[in-house]
């Protein structure tokens, strides 16, 4: 893995998902309807209110508890009980399907980018683009090698862009990426009339 991860710009929440793979999914996942770095910052509230953001821990706890959880103010994500119930199910899945070990999803078997971007989109709450935005993360952030993962995240997966939280590597990219959302909506907003 490369260095300390710069997406929240709170030491401690960016040591969090720097450390722990779980956290860094749970970020992705939160990443909906609410600033990125909120997003990436929910596990951090999460490890203080939990103890840990180990997906075992989290599947083991009682799920209505867990959503009360991800409810206490300030709330993990501002819809806290549909996505604390997402949040549990991720960790249910990790659990069951990569026997708790979140890294595995991009390094059990060698997969190439193709097949990682498959175990992605198996995911609660995880959709394609969802899955190709954490496949660059991982490429660009945090070390992954598998052939052909650039292709596999599509134009996330490229060089010198700044348009998710791929590219975000400090609040100078932050903004650059908020500007192209920016310009994305307007456009989209452009086009229906």
């Amino acid at each position: 893995m490369t260095g300390t991860l710069h997406l929240v710009g709170e030491a401690e929440a960016d040591r969090i998902l720097t450390e722990h793979p779980f956290a860094l999914l749970t970020g992705m996942l939160l990443d909906q309807q609410i600033p990125m770095e909120v997003a990436f910052d929910g596990p951090r509230k999460i490890a203080e209110r939990l103890g840990s953001v180990d997906p075992r821990t989290i599947a083991d706890t009682d799920p209505e508890e867990f959503v009360a959880l991800c409810a206490t103010p300030p709330s993990v994500h501002r819809f806290p009980t549909s996505m604390g119930r997402r949040v549990h199910d991720l960790a249910t899945a990790v659990v069951r399907d990569y026997d708790g070990d979140t890294a595995a999803i991009w390094t059990d078997g060698e997969p190439d980018g193709r097949e990682v971007l498959r175990r992605l989109k198996a995911l609660p709450g995880f959709g394609d683009q969802k899955a190709r935005i954490f496949l660059a993360l991982l490429g660009k952030q945090r070390g992954l090698t598998a052939e052909g993962w650039r292709e596999a995240a599509g134009d996330y997966g490229r060089d010198g862009v700044h348009m998710s939280i791929a590219d975000v590597t400090g609040a100078d990219s932050l903004q650059q990426v908020r500007a192209y959302k920016r310009e994305k909506k307007a456009a989209a907003k452009a086009a229906q009339g």
